[in-house]
């Protein structure tokens, strides 16, 4: 369907990827970025990232926007030039907050992997779409377990570091609750990776919740460890405090998500209105999900 051989002809094609948010995790550097990344927990969302690429004789230079503006694009950038030598112009439209800890990078790599496999008829397998995404943003890093979770779907635990080849995971079966979040601001995510005091407490405090949540794997529990990994790597802002103070007295429990200035909360079905309501002091309420959705082709 897809032959770029045919003469003058411009080749579209299109995917999802959901968006995901980390609660906690653990940094494990590696020369080879196929088995740096991370471990640790967190939710995938039923909201993400749609890509558009095209390839042919019309498009002279690889181009890449996001909502509608011109971007650089590092991750998405790399993943083509892994991919191809031919120009590509990617357009991605984002249901999520970008630079807010939503995984977004992670999931416009994705969705540009997926895509132009398909536009170009490369014949990758899913593993191997995941780990071009995954070097992408470690090499750039714009993230480190975004990718493997996004590829997974659910609450997903990262047991070990690394795109397919090397990484691992498991899931956490939950119901299918809402997710609240409040964004607060953005958080550089190079500029955290790249501080050491910051990746020595981020790293002993995501171990310790590791082993925690694995005694319990519970939706209840994960909140409960990355509130405290928040807490204990001193990277929870006092406004993200206090949205969370509110959500836990109206029967719900929060978390900031890593890594970004961003306040996520669960609730029994039960209490979801009385948190809903809690969260709206503080500003916007965005409503996702907790979505088994995993990156997938679309047709127009």
């Amino acid at each position: 369907m897809y032959t770029y051989e045919s003469e003058g002809a411009d080749f579209f094609a299109k995917a999802y990827a959901p968006g995901h948010i980390t609660g906690f995790f653990q940094i494990h550097e590696h020369n080879d970025p196929h088995r740096k990344g991370s471990t640790g927990c967190g939710i995938v969302l039923n909201g993400g990232v749609t890509t558009e690429v095209k390839v042919g004789k019309s498009v002279e230079n690889t181009e890449i926007f996001l909502n509608g503006k011109k971007v650089e694009g590092k991750t998405t950038r790399t993943v083509v030039e892994m991919m191809t030598d031919e120009p590509v112009r990617v357009k991605s439209w984002a249901e999520i907050p970008v630079g807010c800890g939503f995984g977004a990078s992670g999931a416009g790599a994705l969705g540009a992997a997926y895509a132009l496999n398909r536009a170009l008829s490369l014949n990758r397998t899913v593993n191997g779409l995941t780990e071009y995404s995954h070097v992408a943003e470690v090499v750039n890093r714009s993230g480190l377990g975004d990718v493997a979770a996004q590829s997974s779907g659910g609450v997903v635990i990262r047991l070990h570091p690394g795109g397919p080849q090397f990484g691992s995971v498991d899931r956490i079966p939950a119901p299918e609750a809402r997710v609240f979040c409040i964004v607060l601001g953005e958080i550089s995510t190079d500029s955290v990776l790249a501080d050491e005091t910051a990746a020595g407490k981020i790293n002993a405090a995501g171990k310790a919740a590791m082993l925690e949540l694995l005694k319990t794997p519970t939706l209840e529990n994960f909140m409960h460890q990355a509130k405290n990994f928040a807490s204990s790597t001193g990277l929870m802002s006092s406004t993200a405090q206090d949205v969370i103070e509110a959500a836990y007295a109206n029967g719900g429990l929060a978390s900031q998500a890593m890594l970004g200035d961003t306040v996520f909360a669960v609730a029994p079905y039960s209490q979801e209105f009385p948190l809903y309501e809690a969260l709206q002091e503080f500003g916007q309420v965005l409503e996702y999900g907790i979505s088994t959705c995993i990156p997938r082709l679309l047709y127009d």
